[in-house]
C-alpha cells in the first residue's frame, strides 16, 4: 500500500462518520430480529415481570398459610410421620407458629404478624400454597426454581423471556438480577446464567453497593478519543459479523460490547437513587436504622428505577447464601426460627411493601408481573434438639401479583399441618406456564433447539393455572 493511499485520521473518521447511520441500521435491525425470537402467540397481560426471590427456604406455615392445627397440636408428634427423616435427620414434634396470624384485607385471607406491611397487599396477591420442589437441598433447590431444572446450566426463566420477547430499552440489560447486599444465592449465577441460549440473555448483575463496573470514561481519556474509538469499534463489529454470519457467540459479544458502549450513558442515570424524593426514600426505608433493611430498600427503590426504564425481567434478592452459623444471612431457619425470622421478616416486609405501593401508584403495575418465591419451605415439626424448622420441598407457597392476576385468591393447599402439598398440587412447571402466558407466551411453543432436543423452560411439563388468572 503506498503512502498516498493511507487515509488520514481526519478523512477515516469522516468516511466512519458516513458510515455510522447504516452500522446504526443494521444494529437497529439485528436487535428487531432478535426480539422477535418468539413473537407473541397472544395478547400479552404483562410486559415486564419482577421477581422477588428469598433464598433459604422461606417457612410456608409461619407466613402466608395458616394451619390452625399447629396450634391445637402444639407439642404432639406429627400423626402418621412422627419418625420421617427429613435433610438434617430426624425430627421432633409439631412446632405452633411464633407469629399469630390474622386475617387481612377484604378477602379475609389469613397472613402471619411477621409480615404486617406485605400483609396490606393480600386483596391484589394470588397464592400458591401447593407448590412442591425436586430437591431438599438449597443450591439445586434455587436453580429449579429459577430455571426448571435441578442440575445447572440450563437457562433461567429472565434469560428465556430475554431470549423470547427482546429489549424494551436499547440503553439498558434486558435482564438483571440484584442479589441481596450479604452475598449471591446459593449456587450463585446458575439462578440466572443463559445456559445454552445465547449469551447476550444472561442477567447483568448489580446493587445499590456494587453498580455495574467500568462504565465512567477514565479522566485521560477526552471525550472526542472515546467517540472516535466506540465508532471505530462499531465499524470494525460490522466487519467481522459480515466475515461471520451466523456465528451465534461472536454476534453475543458483539452484542454486549455495544450494549456496554450504551449503558455508560443510561446506567449511571438509572441507578441515580439521589433523583428520588425524601418522601420515596421514607416509603422505601432507605435511611433506617436497620443497615440490611436500609441496603435492601435501596436494592428495591433501584429495581423500581430499572423497570420504569424498559428493564423486561429483573430477579430481586432478600438474603444470600448459606453460611457457618444457620439462618444468619438467608431463611434458613432450622435452629432458632423465631430469632432467624425476626432478622430478616423486616427486611423483606417494608421496602417489599413500599415497592409494591409505589408501582401502584405509578401505574406499572399496569403491565408488570410480580412474583415472590423460594426453593421450598419447611417442615410443621421442629427438628430434633432445637426451636427451628427443617427443609420441606413437599409443600411450600408463592404468590403473584399484578398484570393479569386475580387478586385475593388462594390457589391450592398443604394438609391441615402444612406437612404436604395435597389439594392443585402446583409445580415450577406449572408456575412458569402462568408467567410466560401473561406474557402472551405459549410455554410450548417457546423453544430453542439444542444437543437435538427442542428445549423449553417447562421441560415437556407444566399447566397454565387458570385460576389466578384475572377476566381479560
Amino acid at each position: 500500500m503506498s503512502a498516498n493511499s493511507i487515509p488520514s485520521r481526519r478523512r477515516f473518521l469522516a468516511d466512519l462518520g458516513f458510515s455510522l447511520p447504516g452500522i446504526a441500521l443494521a444494529t437497529l435491525l439485528g436487535r428487531e430480529r432478535a426480539n422477535a425470537a418468539i413473537e407473541p402467540h397472544f395478547p400479552p397481560r404483562a410486559r415486564r415481570v419482577l421477581h422477588v426471590f428469598c433464598p433459604g427456604g422461606v417457612s410456608h406455615i409461619d407466613t402466608f398459610e395458616y394451619k390452625p392445627s399447629l396450634e391445637k397440636w402444639h407439642g404432639q408428634p406429627l400423626p402418621g410421620d412422627g419418625n420421617f427423616v427429613s435433610f438434617q435427620g430426624k425430627n421432633g414434634n409439631l412446632m405452633q407458629s411464633p407469629w399469630k396470624f390474622r386475617q387481612r384485607g377484604e378477602s379475609g385471607k389469613w397472613i402471619s404478624d411477621l409480615l404486617p406491611n406485605l400483609s396490606q397487599h393480600v386483596d391484589d396477591m394470588a397464592f400458591l400454597h401447593g407448590m412442591t420442589s425436586k430437591s431438599n437441598t438449597h443450591g439445586p433447590a434455587c436453580v429449579f426454581m429459577n430455571s426448571g431444572f435441578v442440575a445447572e446450566g440450563f437457562p433461567s426463566a429472565g434469560a428465556w423471556v430475554s431470549y423470547a420477547l427482546g429489549s424494551a430499552n436499547d440503553n439498558l440489560p434486558t435482564y438483571i438480577a440484584i442479589p441481596d447486599v450479604r452475598g449471591i444465592p446459593p449456587a450463585g449465577p446458575a439462578n440466572w446464567n443463559a445456559g445454552f441460549l445465547p449469551a447476550e440473555h444472561q442477567a447483568i448483575t448489580l446493587n445499590t453497593a456494587e453498580p455495574i463496573r467500568n462504565l465512567a470514561r477514565p479522566p485521560q481519556i477526552s471525550s472526542d478519543v472515546d467517540q472516535a474509538t466506540h465508532a471505530f469499534l462499531r465499524q470494525a463489529n460490522a466487519w467481522e459479523a459480515e466475515r461471520h454470519p451466523g456465528d451465534r457467540a461472536l454476534a453475543a459479544r458483539i452484542a454486549a460490547y455495544e450494549l456496554a458502549g450504551r449503558m455508560q450513558l443510561s446506567a449511571p442515570e438509572a441507578a441515580d437513587l439521589a433523583q428520588e424524593s425524601a418522601a420515596v426514600h421514607t416509603l422505601y426505608g432507605t435511611e433506617d436504622a436497620n443497615p440490611l433493611l436500609a441496603a435492601y430498600a435501596r436494592n428495591c427503590l433501584l429495581a423500581r428505577r430499572f423497570l420504569e426504564r424498559g428493564v423486561r425481567y429483573i430477579t430481586l434478592y432478600c438474603g444470600s447464601r448459606a453460611s457457618g452459623v444457620d439462618g444468619l444471612l438467608n431463611w434458613d431457619a432450622h435452629k432458632t426460627l423465631k430469632a432467624d425470622y425476626e432478622r430478616h421478616g423486616p427486611i423483606l416486609d417494608r421496602p417489599t411493601a413500599a415497592l409494591i405501593t409505589d408501582m401502584r401508584e405509578r401505574g406499572l403495575l399496569e403491565d408488570t408481573l410480580v412474583l415472590w418465591t423460594t426453593e421450598f419451605g419447611r417442615m410443621p415439626t421442629h427438628q430434633e434438639g432445637t426451636v427451628g424448622r427443617d427443609h420441606n420441598p413437599d409443600g411450600f407457597t408463592a404468590w403473584l401479583l399484578g398484570a393479569g392476576v386475580k387478586g385475593g385468591v388462594s390457589h391450592g393447599a398443604t394438609d391441615e399441618f402444612g406437612r404436604k402439598a395435597v389439594e392443585n398440587v402446583t409445580t415450577v412447571y406449572d408456575f412458569y406456564a402462568t408467567v410466560l402466558h401473561l406474557l402472551g407466551i405459549d410455554h410450548t411453543r417457546a423453544t430453542y433447539y439444542h444437543n437435538g432436543i427442542e428445549r423449553r423452560l417447562t421441560d415437556v411439563h407444566g399447566h397454565v393455572i387458570r385460576e389466578v388468572l384475572a377476566e381479560a
